[in-house]
């Protein structure tokens, strides 16, 4: 597409940029919700705090995962643009599956990086071509959960991809992956609260000078008065 801004200079808008927004849009939701749900939970929130409803556009590409070894995580629950990749249920499969052998060691090790460091993963992949496997790119993205007991152990992730999945199923060739930090909120700060009665200083504008109680042992003493009186008379 070509346009012209105000300085009568062409400029090109990238379709391409465009296109590939859009096609991740789902997993921009993903990211956002667990953002939300981490604002919450001021750190990696919990497993239980997921609630599909707060994915809906996303849910049939979003998965939930466990950790079950070092960078081996097992499909808990999946949408069902996952199993329509597979040809198959893949509820209990590990993630690896969509991966061919050549990929996995490096796969593993990316995977692993999310429970260890809290990161998030996004990897590019490719899956192989054959008879009726025709181009087909996918993007994954995984972000960290805790389980119960507060480990780092669970995961929401998601694939979408960009092509026809053909015959099935469609395993990936290639895995480019990166790791980016989730600037996770500090815990708040918990304020000092006053003294229920605190003491303020005297405000004398518009106060009397206050007596004291009993007698002023500053104050000069003073003869008591007589009780009896002498009176004379010469008349």
């Amino acid at each position: 597409m070509f346009g012209r801004n105000k300085d009568n200079k062409s400029q090109v808008v990238s379709m391409t940029e465009r296109e590939r927004a859009q096609r991740l849009k789902p997993l921009r939701q993903l990211e956002t919700y667990w953002r939300t749900l981490a604002g919450e939970a001021c750190g990696v929130p919990f497993r239980d705090a997921v609630d599909p409803r707060g994915i809906q556009d996303a849910l049939e590409i979003a998965f939930l995962a466990e950790r079950i070894a070092p960078g081996i995580v097992r499909l808990r629950v999946a949408g069902s643009h996952l199993a329509d990749l597979m040809g198959m249920e893949v509820t209990g499969l590990p993630l690896s599956s969509f991966l061919m052998p050549d990929v996995r060691d490096d796969a593993r090790d990316a995977v692993e990086r999310v429970f260890r460091d809290g990161v998030a993963l996004h990897a590019e992949m490719e899956a192989c071509r054959g008879l009726g496997r025709g181009v087909l790119s996918a993007h994954l993205l995984l972000l960290p959960l805790r389980s119960e007991g507060g480990r780092l152990d669970r995961a929401l992730g998601g694939i979408v991809t960009h092509g026809q999945i053909g015959r099935v199923p469609r395993r990936f060739d290639s895995f480019a992956a990166r790791h980016s930090d989730l600037e996770l909120p500090a815990a708040p700060v918990a304020p000092v609260t006053p003294p229920l009665f605190p003491k303020s200083p005297a405000l004398t504008g518009f106060a009397e000078a206050q007596s004291p109680f009993g007698p002023d042992p500053e104050a000069p003493r003073q003869s008591p008065a007589p009780y009896l009186r002498l009176v004379v008379s010469n008349d």
